[in-house]
C-alpha cells in the first residue's frame, strides 16, 4: 500500500464516519433507539473516525513502514466498526464474534507502530 492509497483510504473512511454519524443521529435514529443500539453505533463511528485520522497521519508520513500499520488499521475498521454497524442497524448477532477480531487488528496497527518506533 503506497502513500496515495493510504491517504485515499483515510479520506474515504473519514467521509463515511461523518456520513454514518449524521445518518445515525437523524435518518437511522428511530431504528437505533428501537433496538437500544445507539451507543453501539456511536462507538463504531468514533473508532472509525479515530483510526481514519491515524491513517491520514500515516499517509502523510512518507515511509514504506507505514503501509503495514495502515493495512492493520483498515482491516480493523472494517471488521470492528463494520460488525458494530451491522449489529446496531439489524439487531442481529451473527457478526458479533468478528468485533474482537477487528479490535485485534486495531491493536496490531498500534503495536506495529510502537515496534517500528522503538526499532528506529
Amino acid at each position: 500500500m503506497n502513500q496515495k492509497r493510504i491517504l485515499l483510504a483515510a479520506c474515504f473512511l473519514g467521509f463515511l464516519a461523518v456520513a454514518f454519524g449524521a445518518f445515525g443521529a437523524h435518518a437511522w435514529k428511530a431504528v437505533l433507539q428501537n433496538y437500544g443500539r445507539a451507543d453501539t453505533f456511536e462507538l463504531a463511528v468514533r473508532y472509525q473516525f479515530y483510526h481514519a485520522c491515524v491513517l491520514l497521519f500515516l499517509g502523510l508520513y512518507n515511509k514504506p513502514s507505514a503501509a503495514l500499520s495502515a493495512v492493520f488499521f483498515i482491516t480493523g475498521i472494517f471488521l470492528f466498526s463494520g460488525s458494530l454497524y451491522f449489529l446496531a442497524l439489524t439487531n442481529s448477532t451473527p457478526l458479533v464474534m468478528v468485533t474482537p477480531v477487528g479490535g485485534i487488528f486495531l491493536l496490531l496497527g498500534w503495536g506495529y507502530l510502537v515496534w517500528w518506533l522503538l526499532k528506529n
